[in-house]
């Protein structure tokens, strides 16, 4: 049945009708990981831990509708780091995010399975709208963002994140993104941009929204004109978007990147001063125990030396253990670390004498409420910001996919497609497209970087 659903959507049906009336499948392909192996890797270091044994492409049963939902075709989907910690059970195995959602309602039991749909991200068409939402109907083009959130307790109210029962929808929750068919809640959802591909439409909505919080946003970094921004990974996934929130925001970004290839991108998007920390050799470490505060010295001097003698007044943080370090030492008297991810590690050593007696605040940050997503996707579809897609794969080379992404050979963002039979499909505004295209593609074109 995904076939006549897949007919519809490529010949650009708009009547709602149409697609209310297309029977849903009983089943739907989706890649997963199971309860019954999160034990594989017993014994096995982080680093040799390989999402290609621990994630299946399964035939799955379609969720039943609840109040508040709605029923997504998936066209396309992406590649997060939390799929990769879900490959690899790290740091705990997703499944007991199910088993306390499952244990809140009977909505919620339905996500408290014995294998976990994962995908934090989606570019698709609804098929169905459950009782109270008003907002979407069967046959809309649409991108999901990921904060599953019910709003029944009075601090969501202010900032929806803040939410006790707010969870990551394919991450915390289950029937993620990385399916023909996809359960998220009607305010997850915002309009596809028309002068997008499923593909590109489906890469943004997590990192972008994050990026846009931590900072953009009052909730976050609240970054303004003429700020030095030090952001790691900037070509990455997240630091990509980062990096157009800098540039555009009227901010001084420094990127720090890990080949020429990625510096040579990071300049290509039009930053000017950017740190090869592999050419450099940074090792912020001396061992696995003891860091080096004369490399986060050396650091400072060298963003000294780029900048004209400025400090980063914010330090755009998700590495983790490996940088945080080095974060807090470089970072301006009265600046800003904000973090979030922690992608090397979570548990952070740094010497408190710099955060302190200079007055800097280490500010935590994590997704974005419905607001700051909102945002973020309208930069997006008014061309202001472009997706920074590298790199598609079929369904069924999704671990792949996630190797890549586990060992670091991307650049922006590795993307999925589900239902789309192939690349450049979907776009409703191609003038639109047509000037901003090289903008759009230009992740494609940059040399692939070896593995780090």
């Amino acid at each position: 049945m995904t076939a006549e659903i897949l007919s519809a959507v490529l010949a650009d049906e708009r009547d709602p009708a149409a697609y209310a009336a297309l029977p849903l499948p009983e089943s739907y392909r989706a890649v997963t990981v199971h309860a019954d192996e999160t034990d594989m890797f017993a014994g096995t270091p982080s680093e040799e831990k390989d999402p290609r044994a621990s994630l299946h492409l399964d035939e799955v049963p379609v969720p039943d509708l609840g109040p508040g939902e709605v029923i997504v075709a998936v066209m396309a989907s992406a590649v997060n780091y939390n799929t990769v910690w879900s490959s690899i059970f790290e740091p705990v195995p997703t499944f007991e995010f199910l088993r306390r959602y499952g244990r809140t309602s009977e909505l919620g039991r339905r996500h408290d399975r014995p294998y976990h749909v994962l995908g934090s991200d989606l570019a698709g068409v609804v098929l169905r709208v459950g009782p109270g939402v008003h907002a979407w109907c069967p046959g809309d083009r649409v991108v999901a963002h990921c904060l599953s959130v019910d709003l029944e307790h009075p601090d969501g109210h202010d900032d929806a994140m803040l939410d006790p029962a707010q969870r990551i929808w394919g991450f915390e929750t289950n029937f993620g993104g990385l399916a023909e068919i996809a359960l998220v809640r009607g305010n997850q959802l915002m309009p596809m941009p028309a002068h997008l591909t499923w593909e590109e439409a489906a890469c943004s909505g997590l990192v972008n929204s994050t990026a846009y919080r931590q900072l953009v946003s009052r909730n976050g970094a609240a970054m303004k004109q003429g700020d030095t921004v030090l952001i790691w990974g900037a070509t990455g996934g997240l630091g990509s978007y980062a990096t157009q929130y800098a540039l555009r925001g009227g901010a001084v970004p420094v990127c720090v990147v890990s080949s020429p290839e990625k510096a040579a991108l990071a300049r290509r998007m039009g930053a000017e001063l950017v740190i090869d920390r592999t050419a450099e050799d940074y090792r912020f470490w001396r061992d696995e125990h003891t860091p080096d505060p004369k490399e986060w010295r050396r650091l400072g001097q060298r963003i000294r030396e780029l900048t004209g003698g400025d400090d980063p007044d914010i330090v755009f943080e998700h590495p983790g253990r490996d940088t945080f370090g080095a974060s807090v030492y470089v970072c301006r008297r009265g600046g800003t670390v904000i973090t979030c991810a922690s992608t090397s590690g979570y548990t952070h050593s740094y010497d408190n004498r710099y955060l302190w007696m200079h007055l800097k605040r280490i500010v935590g940050t994590h997704f974005a409420n419905y607001r700051e997503a909102w945002q973020a996707n309208r930069l997006l579809a008014r061309g202001h910001l472009h997706p920074t897609l590298s790199v598609t794969y079929p369904l069924a080379e999704t671990p792949t996919a996630v190797l890549d992404v586990r060992r670091n050979r991307h650049q922006g963002k590795v993307g999925v497609r589900c239902l789309a039979p192939a690349d450049g499909l979907g776009v409703r505004d191609p003038e639109l497209r047509d000037r901003h295209l090289a903008g759009i593609t230009a992740f494609r074109a940059a040399p692939r970087p070896a593995a780090v």
